[in-house]
């Protein structure tokens, strides 16, 4: 497995974060076309092209930009978990996002519903809080407002003030935070 020096690894309680080799395509493809996970992102399961995409477009960040996503792996058993990190994807957004890193999770079923995306999103935030905040005071984080459950995980990290808006033709819920501080518990 081809790992890359460029992405850090980081460890929370449960879980070890490191960066996504072209050997996870499997995993993330398969969490990415599970309906369930899609419901409040896309609602639209992803192809196996558009997740080949989505892995080489995680590894590109890093290599471009110095951050990124990382895989949620169990310290339990190695196993895929999920994703979550930081990205700039040049969305088509009212109100704009240009200039803020924005947050994003997404785990498989079987891992909902257990506090890894709060522990996940805690430790790539505690990271971007030490890193990225030289160069970006704030990030942020998009929603569909119906999805109660990454709502109270971002609530949880330090996100607030809302703001309804646009993604594309859907509305959104954007929230952000401030980097380079102590979210608050």
């Amino acid at each position: 497995m081809k790992t890359s020096s460029l992405v850090p690894v980081l460890e929370t309680e449960r879980l070890v974060l490191r960066g996504h080799t072209l050997a996870d395509f499997e995993d993330s493809a398969a969490m990415w076309a599970d309906p369930k996970v899609v419901a409040h992102i896309s609602g639209v399961p992803s192809t196996a092209a558009e997740s080949w995409s989505r892995v080489l477009r995680y590894i590109g960040h890093w290599q471009a930009l110095g951050y990124g996503y990382w895989v949620l792996e169990s310290k339990v058993d190695g196993a895929f978990v999920g994703e979550a990190g930081v990205a700039d994807y040049h969305r088509n957004s009212k109100p704009s996002v240009h200039g803020k890193p924005e947050a994003g999770w997404a785990l498989k079923t079987s891992a909902q519903g257990q506090g890894l995306a709060t522990e996940a999103v805690s430790a790539v935030l505690t990271w971007a809080d030490e890193v990225l905040a030289k160069e970006f005071p704030m990030a942020c984080a998009i929603f569909d407002p119906a999805h109660a459950a990454s709502v109270r995980v971002a609530e949880k990290v330090g996100f607030g003030n809302p703001v309804m808006g646009t993604f594309g033709d859907q509305e959104a819920l954007f929230l952000e935070r401030s980097l380079g501080r102590i979210p608050r518990s």
